[in-house]
């Protein structure tokens, strides 16, 4: 097919397109996509493995995450690649040690009580749009670490907007046409970032200055206080760059999650009862089968260095492969009745490392994953233990695209009642 075509297909039609490609030329394929390089598609789970075991050094995922470069920046970990992106992954990292979580907990819990406080009964309402407010929220207070309600509800605003303009389809027509370096480069689209930028220098300037730094766990003082090798701090670029990076990577996607989750839930009531008893280990099946079945991202790719042999096939330098998450979620052969929506299969089987891959795999597996399944579980855990949930409509929803993710095409409208 023309790459026009192709990118028709994998923008409107994402599952159904990949889906078609496997069908007709097996587990690996190969597309191109406007504005992108050759993507070679797999879903075996053994070339999996040999992608995310392979060199970083011929592997790069930094350039392949280029889409991310107008809103995210050149210091963010997500754009480098080989020891720089080892660095700052190492700076990044205690951040995100499981231990910090149950101090992040109180935050969640309490964003998402806030957020469910505003719910009208009886009434549809969409999903996905509040808990994008739930977990930007948390991204605000955990993250950013602002305490002040006035700082709070300006650094709503102005990342709302940001991330309005980041995600409208004007915006990914921009990025389709002029490319992600000439996007970044505009001085227009900076323009609307200055508000925030400006917004977020300020914090990190008063954080340096914070007589409590080392008593605060948020992750911008954590990375405030964190020094690279030579003994040097993170600059303000860096900090900022990766307080956009957590910002894009933890808030569309585990507000979309958790609206897939309810989505799926409402129309499966006996796997929404089990959950309300409270059992940790069905709640944590219940999010790994949300993200097996409706992965909020479809790839991870990684763009070869230079010639190489992957899954017995000599691919040439310059070709991204792409380990396809949506296609090796739906493999009959390591998850029976694959399109079922069934969280007991994480019960009696635990999720394999490159069988279930919503975040990646390898060194740059996603660093906030941790942090997204807790919030997850935190977040389910205050809405079914509160109220009562069914759907609007009884068909369940399509899957259409937003941006570079795949969310409920009626942002999981559902019903609320108060729970009995």
């Amino acid at each position: 097919m023309p790459r026009a075509l192709q990118t028709v297909g994998w923008v409107l039609r994402t599952g159904p397109f990949l889906e078609r490609c496997r069908e007709r030329y097996g587990d690996t394929f190969t597309l191109k996509v406007a504005q992108e390089l050759t993507w070679v598609m797999v879903s075996d789970p053994e070339v999996v493995q040999e992608v995310f075991k392979g060199d970083p050094r011929l592997l790069h995922a930094g350039e392949a995450n280029e889409v991310l470069l107008p809103l995210v920046g050149r210091h963010s970990v997500l754009q480098l690649d080989e020891a720089p992106h080892m660095r700052e992954r190492k700076l990044m990292l205690p951040a995100f040690h499981g231990e910090r979580m149950t101090r992040y907990g109180e935050v969640m819990r309490d964003a998402a009580e806030r957020e469910l406080e505003r719910w009208p009964e009886g009434e549809p309402i969409q999903l996905r749009p509040r808990m994008q407010a739930v977990t930007l929220e948390v991204i605000i207070r955990a993250v950013f670490g602002f305490r002040e309600r006035e700082r709070i509800e300006l650094a709503r605003e102005r990342l709302t907007h940001v991330l309005d303009i980041t995600t409208d389809w004007r915006s990914m027509l921009a990025l389709a046409v002029l490319g992600p370096r000439r996007v970044y480069e505009w001085r227009y689209f900076q323009r609307e970032l200055d508000p925030v930028n400006e917004l977020i220098f300020e914090e990190i300037r008063r954080r340096r200055e914070a007589q409590d730094l080392e008593e605060r766990d948020d992750v911008l003082s954590l990375l405030v206080q964190a020094r690279h090798e030579d003994g040097s701090p993170m600059s303000d670029e860096e900090l900022r760059d990766e307080l956009m990076t957590l910002l894009a990577a933890g808030h569309e996607t585990t507000a979309t999650a958790l609206a897939w989750a309810l989505e799926r839930l409402v129309r499966h009531p006996d796997k929404l009862e089990r959950l309300a008893e409270g059992d940790e280990d069905y709640v944590d099946a219940v999010i790994k089968e949300t993200l097996r079945l409706r992965p909020v991202l479809p790839i991870v790719v990684r763009k070869l260095q230079e010639e190489m042999e992957i899954g017995g096939m000599r691919l040439p330098a310059g070709v991204s492969v792409a380990p396809c998450i949506y296609l090796v979620h739906r493999r009959a052969d390591v998850y029976p009745d694959p399109y079922r929506f069934r969280p007991e299969r994480f019960l009696e089987q635990p999720a394999g490392t490159y069988t279930w891959i919503p975040f990646g795999g390898g060194v740059r597996r996603c660093l906030g994953a941790t942090f997204a399944m807790f919030e997850m579980k935190a977040v389910l855990q205050a809405i079914v233990g509160r109220l009562s949930l069914r759907p609007a409509r009884p068909e369940p929803e399509r899957i259409r695209r937003r941006a570079i993710t795949l969310v409920p095409a009626r942002d999981a409208e559902v019903l609320v009642e108060a729970a009995a």
